[in-house]
């Protein structure tokens, strides 16, 4: 259970259970009906509740629903097919006293369930055998082992509830949870379960389950092939016999933190990358099997994959492997006491999502960009941009004025080297006269080595142009061009041969920055180029404040078109030769562009 529990409200009598329950699960999300509720704080609206829950079990999200729990099952009913593919899924009573998983037990929603009791002070109706008996989910082991053949929990875990003995092995990691409750294991059993970092393949009668007690140091030169750096891998485990599961993360110094072969090898094995400073990695010197004076000349200290792997595992750790080498690059293996949690081991590659939140209303925000912001530590962005997102519960927030567009993206970037999980927030589409362009600019031309080891990832939102294309119809139906009035970056020549240009090639023309207070004349120049290869009866469209409370959307034709309302809260969208301005008498008036320039009344 990786994704972010999702907290679905049906009414307010659930609304005290369900902001408690968010305390205690602060990665998680609260989802209310629309206008229902207004104390809700930074949740997230939904219009239907069987669309609600259905899209979230789609998307794999854990579901806590406080309503009855028929509802629940009648609603997810039609979708219920591969009980190992489904998430986990609980109601919860209103008053909060009971919490019942319902789907997905032994995939978190019983520790789900428990999590909410503990935190409400209700019960969990947990019903499957094994955690009623012996509070033990074979097949659901806690963080920190993973089963090498899951196919054998179910005999062992029948064999246990009967009562016969189920020989226990542990060889590494502490397996303190398999014995606590109770369960009959023995020294000898026709069954047998065994808890090890060897490459053991199990059988049907005997279940392996791995403890993630190995760090996996690395270092390579700068630009080594991915596939060098997996065979080293992958040829150091099998000849040492060790367990690719059996690895908690893999571990190197922070220059390498944009390096593609060691962000690959981590998602080949599908285990974090944990970075440290060259001070924690010579911290380690004392206890490299191989310290190297040439490695400290180039890094700061005397070994890479070794140090690294022993600050992942600890004082209590040991080397089992010591530096292996290929042409280009060198692993290391240590093995610590017991399971290994890597958040709390070095710092792991920064994240730096660029989130476009649309128009500002949140029901033309994406899915991803919400889970983005939901997943950041961090929101950074314009204080009105901040202001467009309801409440934020946990979130660190970094506003800044209009203007400070670079000192929101240094920013940004200097919170995700650190190692934090960064959301850097623009209205509208990031991509489009946004954010985006300006951290990419400033990567290139920096000399800030963190900065070139963040992970960057764009998320689109509803652009101005889009939102006001829908809503006066269909205007940008065939070619269109966006074009920028404002000449604080471009100077004002280069933005009038775009002008001229999409005037003679009869482009719907939008105009975005199209006026400010004192920035006018640029509109009226902007105007009169396209008027002058216009007929004065083309469409205009005026939008403002798309997606917000004050919303208006202006039709009119070009020879009387006003542009004194226009500010910087404004979009102009001039249309082509072929656009059409409809009247519907007593109806809705509409504006589009049609798809094919076959010859047609103009408009």
């Amino acid at each position: 259970m990786s994704a972010s529990p999702a907290i679905v409200l049906l009414g307010q009598g659930g609304l005290a259970a369900a902001l408690r329950i968010r305390e205690a699960l602060p990665h998680g999300t609260l989802y209310v009906p629309r206008g229902r509720l207004s104390d809700a704080g930074d949740a997230v609206a939904y219009d239907e509740l069987a669309a609600c829950l259905r899209d979230l079990y789609r998307a794999g999200r854990p579901i806590l629903a406080l309503c009855p729990a028929g509802i629940v099952i009648r609603l997810l009913a039609p979708l219920l097919a591969d009980k190992r593919a489904e998430p986990p899924v609980v109601a919860i009573a209103e008053d909060g006293s009971i919490a019942v998983p319902l789907l997905g037990g032994h995939r978190g929603a019983n520790r789900l369930a428990m999590a909410v009791a503990e935190a409400l002070g209700g019960r969990a109706a947990i019903t499957t055998a094994g955690d009623v008996r012996f509070g033990l989910a074979l097949d659901d082991p806690p963080p920190g082992f993973v089963l090498r053949n899951p196919e054998a929990a179910k005999p062992v875990m029948v064999a246990l509830l009967d009562g016969r003995p189920v020989a226990l092995h542990v060889e590494a990691g502490e397996a303190g949870w398999l014995t606590a409750g109770g369960a009959p294991f023995a020294a000898t059993g026709e069954l047998e379960v065994t808890v090890t970092d060897r490459a053991e393949p199990g059988s049907e009668n005997h279940l392996v389950i791995h403890p993630r007690v190995l760090a996996l140091g690395v270092g390579c030169e700068r630009g080594t092939a991915v596939e060098e750096v997996l065979d080293l891998v992958v040829s150091t485990l099998a000849h040492h016999g060790l367990a690719r599961d059996a690895i908690a993360c893999v571990a190197s110094i922070e220059l390498k933190a944009g390096e593609p072969a060691v962000l690959a090898l981590a998602d080949a094995i599908d285990v974090p990358l944990r970075l440290f400073s060259a001070a924690e990695l010579e911290a380690q010197a004392a206890r490299l099997a191989n310290p190297s004076e040439v490695v400290f000349a180039a890094t700061g200290c005397h070994g890479v994959a070794e140090g690294a792997a022993l600050a992942a595992v600890g004082p209590s750790g040991a080397l089992v492997v010591a530096k292996t080498r290929s042409g280009r690059a060198t692993c290391a293996i240590a093995r610590a006491p017991a399971p290994i949690d890597p958040d709390r081991v070095g710092r792991p590659q920064g994240r730096l999502a660029i989130v476009g939140l649309g128009p500002g209303d949140a029901s033309w925000r994406t899915p991803e960009a919400q889970a983005l912001l939901d997943d950041a530590e961090d929101w950074v962005g314009y204080h009105g941009y901040l202001d467009l997102l309801e409440r934020p519960h946990a979130k660190a927030l970094h506003g800044f004025a209009l203007g400070e567009e670079e000192m929101r993206a240094e920013k940004a970037l200097d919170l995700a080297a650190s190692g934090r999980r960064v959301a850097l927030v623009s209205s509208g589409d990031a991509g489009i006269y946004a954010m985006a362009s300006l951290v990419f600019e400033l990567v290139e031309r920096s000399d800030r080595p963190a900065w070139q080891g963040v992970a960057i990832e764009v998320s689109p939102g509803i652009s101005a142009l889009q939102a006001a294309a829908a809503r006066a119809g269909g205007p940008l139906g065939h070619d269109f061009c966006a074009i920028s009035l404002s000449d604080l970056l471009t100077p004002w020549p280069v933005i009038e041969r775009r002008l001229e240009a999409a005037a003679a090639g009869d482009f719907v023309t939008v105009l975005y920055n199209p006026a400010s207070r004192r920035r006018r004349e640029g509109l009226f120049r902007a105007l009169g180029i396209l008027a002058a290869a216009r007929r004065s009866d083309t469409p205009v469209i005026h939008a403002r404040n798309l997606g917000r409370e004050a919303e208006s959307v202006e039709l009119c034709r070009l020879a009387s078109f006003d542009p004194a309302a226009v500010d910087m809260m404004s979009l102009v969208i001039v249309g082509a030769c072929q656009t059409r301005l409809v009247e519907r008498q007593g109806r809705r008036r509409f504006v589009y562009t049609p798809r094919g320039y076959l010859a047609g009344k103009p408009a």
